[in-house]
Parts: structure tokens; sequence; C-alpha cells
């Protein structure tokens, strides 16, 4: 069995970093050790293989080709970690997202006809009229169904999922508004919600 500096030896020779007497020793021992130069050689093979790897390049395109063979990622998994690493736009989007379902519920769902009560007004079917030399003092609020102003309103008049608002010889001395989409709907409700705190 070889002393183990033969193997230290052997390493600093490689490394360029043996002084000249043990390289000197070194010299000597491998040729009178057949098995510490079938080592020495077997190092030196494994040394200049690595040191041609070094200056092989992959191909151009090799990056792209092997991400492109990589597993496609679900997108359940894409979206938990956009959810994850986004927390406040996730809870700002389904805010957005319950809102906009609660209100497209609420203006589906209100159908029914109806109108504020006041006095004058005379309700045919579906259809609410101020007669002819009459005047109705406030705001009239039409749901689903069609007015037709004869006389006078000293007030708003609104018609909400209804149908095309109708003045003949009528006045209105307040706004006239016809809400029949969506966005008009909320605006309509947005601003009585301020009114109440005014």
């Amino acid at each position: 069995m070889c002393p183990e500096q033969i193997i230290e030896l052997m390493h600093d020779y490689l490394d360029e970093e043996i002084e000249p007497d043990k390289e000197q020793v070194l010299r000597e021992h491998l040729q009178n050790c057949k098995e510490c130069e079938s080592i020495f050689n077997e190092l030196k093979k494994s040394i200049a293989f690595v040191k041609g790897m070094s200056r092989m390049q992959a191909p151009p395109d090799f990056t792209v080709n092997v991400l492109a063979r990589l597993p496609k990622e679900k997108k359940q998994v894409w979206m938990q970690r956009w959810l994850k690493n986004h927390p406040f736009l996730a809870a700002a989007s389904l805010f957005i997202l319950l809102m906009a379902s609660g209100i497209y519920s609420t203006w589906s769902q209100d159908q029914e006809f109806s109108v504020t009560k006041q006095k004058n007004l005379i309700v045919q079917n579906n259809t609410v009229i101020v007669p002819k030399g009459e005047v109705v003092k406030g705001n009239v609020v039409v749901r689903n169904g069609t007015l037709k102003i004869e006389g006078e309103i000293q007030g708003d008049a609104t018609v909400i999922h209804g149908e095309k608002y109708l003045a003949s010889a009528g006045h209105v001395t307040g706004d006239i508004e016809e809400v029949n989409e969506v966005f008009d709907w909320i605006w309509y409700h947005m601003k009585n919600a301020l009114n109440i705190f005014d």
C-alpha cells in the first residue's frame, strides 16, 4: 500500500503547485509503482476531460428547446401563485366581482310594476298618467311601466325599466330621467343614497 503522501503529490502536480524536489519524488515513485501510475494517468484523463467540457458550448436554441419540452404549468397552479403574490388585487377583484353580481341580480329581479304614492295620479295597467290640469307636488318614480304627463309635476320624473317617456302637453319642473341601462340604474341608486345624507 502506497503512502497517502503520494496521492497528495499527484494532486499538487495536477494543480501545478508542486515543488521541484517533490516532483522528483513523485516521478521516481510512479516509475516503480504501476498501480499509482495507473491512478495518476486516470486523474490526468479526468482533468483533461473536464477542461475539454468547459470549452464546449450549447447550441444557441438549447434553452428554448429545453423549456419547450417541459410540461406546461396548469392554470390552477398559475392562478394560485398569482393570488398569493397579489393579495390586494385578488381581494379587490373579488369585491368587484361580488358587487357586480349583486347589482346584476338586483337589476334582473327588479321587474315588478310600482309607482311612488302621489295624489292626482291615475294608474291604468302599467301606465301612470298625470291628468291634464292636475299638479303633482313631489317626485314621481315609475318602475317597469310608462309615465304619461298631461298635467304638471313639480319635482323630478323618473322612469326605471320603463317604456318610452311620453310628454304631450305636460310640464316637469325638476329633472326628467329614464333609467334603462344597468349603469344608469347604479348611478340613480347612488344619487338617491347620497340624497339621504343631505
